[in-house]
């Protein structure tokens, strides 16, 4: 059975869901998502009062699918997610964009008991995403973990690219280039005909 994507923030209400037998699922469908890829950025930042990582750059919407079923806990959230990142390549600093794809397998449970209303102890496992009070999924924040574990640490623009020269920061893949003899302290120049020993009897 396949439900309509709701409009608007990836809110889906699952009253519904959680009222029926184990087993039972819905799918849903999201496309054009444009995400606020450093809301987690912020959020962790204000927490912890540590200096985070910039967030990595949509190049086209997010695409995603999402199968939730129920279980006597709560629901089993299977997901993927498809993308395109803005990148900058970690040797030759070149501009591209990465094609991304990512997996989501993670539970939800619920806040309250849906028949009496009564608030569940979260305390044995606070790591685990719950509902709302009213019995709604955010799927965004799955959305957005995913792309950002998924998100290169040092994209390339080809496993070989040479990067950078050393010396004047040309990039070495744009071709051959030389540079002039260095010139040093006139006091050293006769450190020039210096030779070690051995180098006179390699032909």
């Amino acid at each position: 059975m396949t439900a309509p994507a709701p409009a608007g923030p990836l809110t889906v209400n699952v009253a519904a869901l959680l009222g029926e037998p184990s087993g039972s699922a819905r799918d849903y469908v999201f496309d054009d998502l444009l995400l606020d890829l450093d809301r987690a950025g912020r959020i962790a930042d204000a927490v912890d009062e540590v200096p985070v990582a910039d967030p990595p750059i949509l190049a086209e919407p997010v695409r995603s699918r999402f199968h939730l079923a129920r279980t006597n806990r709560g629901l089993l959230v299977d997901g993927d997610v498809a993308t395109a990142l803005a990148e900058t390549c970690s040797r030759c600093l070149r501009p591209l964009v990465v094609d991304l794809r990512a997996e989501i397998h993670e539970e939800a449970l619920p806040s309250i008991d849906l028949a009496s209303g009564a608030p569940l102890d979260r305390s044995p496992e606070p790591e685990v995403a719950r509902l709302t009070d009213h019995h709604e999924i955010d799927l965004e924040p799955f959305v957005r973990e995913a792309i950002l574990l998924a998100a290169p640490i040092a994209p390339l623009c080809r496993p070989d690219c040479p990067g950078l020269c050393p010396v004047c920061g040309v990039e070495l893949g744009s071709g051959p280039h030389d540079h002039p003899e260095e010139s040093i302290d006139p006091r050293l120049d006769a450190l020039r005909a210096f030779r070690v020993d051995g180098d006179d009897e390699t032909a």
